[in-house]
Formats: C-alpha cells, structure tokens, sequence
C-alpha cells in the first residue's frame, strides 16, 4: 500500500536532493556539461562580494518574518477561538484570513504592488495626500519591510489554523475553572493556553523557519531582489544564479548550504522544545 508513496518519496524528493547535493560540485552552466570541481563553488560563496549583504537580508528576513508568522499567527488563534465565543464568527473571520493563501501568489502580490504603488494612486500613498505629503517610493526606500509584511501576514494564517485547532481541544472545563478562582484573562492565556500548545508551537516553529529559509516566490515576484541585492535573500540568489546567470552549479552550491543550515536549526529547535521528552511514552508514578 506504501509502495506508490515511497516511489513518488523518491523520486520527487530525496533523487532531487542527491542531485542538487551532486551537482553543487559541478561547474555546470549553460553548457549542461557535468565537471566536477571540488569545492570551488563553496570557494566562490565565501569570496563572493555580495554575500554578506545577503546573509544580512536572509537573516532579517527570516527573523522578523518568522516573528509575525508564529506570534501573530497565535495571537489570531487565541482571538478566534477563547475570546470569540460564537463559532461562526471565528470561523468566518479565518476563512477570510485564508484567503490570501488560497489565491494565485500573482494576484497577492498585484495586491500589494498596488498598497505600495509609488503613485499618488497606491493605497499608501494616498493616505499620505490627505496629509499634504509627497508619495513615496516604498519599494525602493523600503524594500525588506514590504517583503516581510508580504510575506508575515499571509504566513500567520498557517499559525493560526494550527494553533485554533490546538486551543479548541482544550477542555473548557479549564478555562471555567481558572475564572472561578479568579484568574485573569493573561493568567489564562500564560499558565493554561500556552502550555497546552507547546507541541504545535514547536511544529509551526520549525516549519515556518525552515519555510522562510527556502522562500523565495513572492519576493522575485515583489521586489525581485532589489534594488541593488537590498531584498534579495540566498534562496532567490540561488534561483537568480541557476535560472538567470546559468551558473547552476553555484546555484546548487547556495541551495546545500541552505540545507546544512536547516539542518543546524533542527537541531537546535529539537533540543530547546525538549522533543525526545515530548514524544516519550509517559511514566507512571
């Protein structure tokens, strides 16, 4: 029965990785021809010019993007399911939130193109003309904050699914009893809320970080990386250097590190969420 699965396994994930993994040791271009040359990709990373700018903007990126994606997403999940107490209301409230998601990236990102339209006509831009001030070029001034918005508020509504979810599972019973003792509302939200979701806290960590890592779609598609490397991040540098400059054996390069430091920040996620302790059986006093 999980034959057909492990093959599609196969060869749609773990033969793509071993061939980038190959190919990042090649000076492959656009001649598609496969010499190898050891480690002068990973040389060429190190010395490139543009490096630490990137690692920069992949850094800030990853950060505060993750930031908005974990704990707005959370604080939406609290929203629509403890204080919201009519379901509908919560439920509507994150269908339309999930919207976003489930549009075209194309027609998301025309969106934002128009909120940030260097105009008089873009939506900020126009709340500035009834202050008398001067449109602005938001995507050349401010590159990184328009991908972390872009990116941030349409990434929380993957937390906050996970995390609704999660807080619906808990017992009333618990929230009843807290108020009867006269906990406040915080109080709640810290020592019973919180805890309870510490298992999709850490998933939705993990997969969000290891999401922002490899993200690249709707920064190509809202700044492309500029101006001048300002927004550009190592997953679209590596697209930029495999499928603009042809160099695709620098491109897989860029992409193995990446791996390799995904691989680094599971490690630390395991460790500091305790998931060999989560996922023990438990002991019986």
């Amino acid at each position: 029965m999980l034959g057909p699965f492990i093959i599609l396994i196969f060869l749609f994930f773990f033969l793509p990785v071993l061939l980038t993994a190959i190919l990042a040791f090649t000076s492959m271009d656009s001649s598609m021809k496969w010499d190898f040359n050891g480690l002068e990709n990973f040389r060429s990373i190190i010395t490139d010019p543009n490096i630490l700018l990137i690692v920069k903007n992949t850094a800030i990126y990853v950060f505060f993007t993750f930031l908005i994606n974990v704990f707005f997403g959370l604080a939406l999940g609290i929203l629509t399911t403890y204080f919201v107490q009519r379901e509908f209301i919560g439920l509507t409230f994150r269908a339309i939130w999930m919207l976003p998601r489930i549009s075209p990236p194309v027609v998301y990102i025309l969106l934002w193109l128009w909120f940030f339209d260097p105009s008089e006509y873009g939506v900020l831009n126009s709340l500035r003309s009834f202050f008398g001030m001067p449109p602005i070029e938001w995507l050349s001034d401010y590159p990184m904050i328009a991908i972390i918005l872009a990116n941030g508020l349409i990434g929380a509504s993957f937390g906050m699914i996970i995390f609704s979810s999660a807080i619906k599972s808990i017992p009333r019973d618990l929230f009843q009893a807290a108020q009867v003792d006269g906990a406040s509302q915080w109080s709640i939200i810290k020592d019973i809320i919180i805890p309870a979701v510490r298992w999709p806290l850490m998933f939705v960590t993990l997969w969000q970080c290891l999401s922002l890592l490899t993200s690249y779609e709707y920064i190509l598609l809202l700044t492309n990386g500029g101006p001048l490397f300002e927004s550009e991040v190592l997953a679209l540098y590596s697209y930029h250097k495999a499928f603009q400059n042809f160099e695709f054996g620098y491109g897989a390069a860029i992409s193995l590190v990446l791996v390799l430091i995904a691989l680094i920040f599971s490690l630390i996620t395991w460790k500091t969420f305790g998931m060999k302790k989560m996922i023990s059986s438990s002991r019986i006093e």
